[in-house]
């Protein structure tokens, strides 16, 4: 049996997160430290964020932790490892020099992050079921991941600010015009695709990206992930967008967008 394995920066619908073991980052709120999704869960994460006047920090999940999942891989199974981008955290690094002490264990780099990993891993657990031994899903993963697209839209860029991704001047020039910013992660790195004013010139700017990279491909995972305690601007862009969904066969999964993600862009972002 093929197990798949990842880190806690992996969003997925909760159905595929229940089949995957997880190694879990540590979150930092000034002094106090969180293990992510076990000390401390997405609900319980924006409220601290919104409450906070100082801006969390995250510490990649070290070598041991990696060990301490390796080691529910029973004898004579073997696990495909799944990590955040290697350009976004130290992870990937941990997770190799964890793998040397085991039989059977791959790594890779998802060269994504949140619902674009989540997507890889929901591909691994097909691949997994079909039969398809370890090196096998691991060539496979390493082929498909190129053609994962993650677009999102930022509701605000008052934590993009907080964070020292742009500068105080264009934060103010941001909120004054009601910019908002849509990001993709190109190559293992959050790259800016483009500015709207509001959220509706911003929906139809995420629909006009989707359509440019060719559409969904609905016989591939598909997932929608959503930052803050509410889903209600990620419900309204679907609705705006139903045409680009018509043809799934399958109700479309939607997450919450976790704590490394959630940190950097804040509540109210909105992600395919």
């Amino acid at each position: 049996m093929v197990k798949i394995i990842v880190d806690s920066t992996f969003d997925t619908a909760s159905a595929v997160k229940e089949r995957l073991l997880v190694a879990p980052l540590t979150l930092h709120f000034g002094e106090e430290a969180y293990i992510d999704g076990v000390t401390i869960n997405h609900k319980m994460f924006y409220e601290k964020l919104i409450e906070s006047e100082v801006l969390p920090t995250t510490s990649q999940a070290s070598p041991a932790v990696f060990a301490e999942a390796f080691a529910k891989v029973a004898a004579g199974d073997s696990a495909v490892v799944l990590t955040v981008s290697s350009k976004l955290s130290g992870t990937y690094q941990s997770a190799v020099i964890a793998a040397q002490d085991f039989e059977n264990i791959y790594v890779v780099d998802s060269d994504s992050v949140t619902i674009g990993a989540g997507v890889l891993a929901e591909l691994a657990l097909r691949l997994a079921d079909s039969g398809m031994e370890a090196r096998k899903i691991v060539e496979t993963l390493e082929a498909e991941k190129k053609k994962i697209q993650i677009i999102a839209i930022v509701d605000t860029l008052e934590y993009l600010k907080k964070g020292g991704r742009i500068s105080k001047a264009v934060a103010f020039a941001g909120s004054i015009l009601n910019m908002k910013p849509v990001l993709s992660v190109v190559e293992g790195e959050i790259q800016v695709l483009g500015k709207a004013r509001g959220s509706k010139q911003g929906n139809n700017l995420l629909v006009t990206e989707i359509e440019k990279v060719g559409g969904v491909d609905f016989e591939k995972p598909v997932l929608l992930g959503y930052t803050g305690l509410t889903d209600t601007l990620l419900q309204k862009y679907m609705e705006d967008s139903r045409a680009l969904w018509a043809s799934s066969k399958t109700e479309l999964n939607t997450t919450a967008i976790g704590s490394v993600i959630g940190t950097h862009v804040g509540p109210g972002a909105i992600a395919a």
